[in-house]
């Protein structure tokens, strides 16, 4: 059963930082594509960024560019997420997402989700 758990959220000031990870299990990490996507309150869930699954190309909304980073450490088996300069608008549930696709970019392409973790940006 595969098994993706997200950590690393929390409550902080706009201009600050948040590290994100993702942690896999059940099946093997080094063959699937990773990404994170985020839902705010009343919002539909939405593409932030992937990475292919041995780490050489990655993508990113295009609201996050510039300010996100997205890697992966396959030893490890995790995913993260580097978040600077949030703003509140960047404030939501932000989800894991495993997929058979080497980028990931769409909902429909999700194989599996994480639990999610929240981020609040407080201005």
């Amino acid at each position: 059963q595969v098994r993706l758990v997200e950590s690393g959220g929390g409550l902080v000031q706009a201009g600050g930082s948040l590290r994100l990870s993702c942690t896999g299990s059940g099946r093997t990490f080094t063959s699937y594509g990773m990404g994170w996507f985020r839902q705010a309150p009343g919002k539909e869930r939405e593409f932030v960024a992937s990475v292919s699954p041995i780490g050489s190309m990655t993508q990113y909304a295009d609201s996050v560019k510039g300010g996100f980073t997205v890697s992966r450490d396959n030893r490890k088996i995790t995913m993260y997420l580097q978040m600077n300069r949030l703003s509140p608008g960047d404030a939501a549930v932000y989800f894991c997402a495993q997929s058979l696709y080497p980028q990931i970019e769409t909902l429909p392409q999700v194989d599996y989700w994480g639990q999610g973790t929240q981020v609040t940006v407080s201005s």
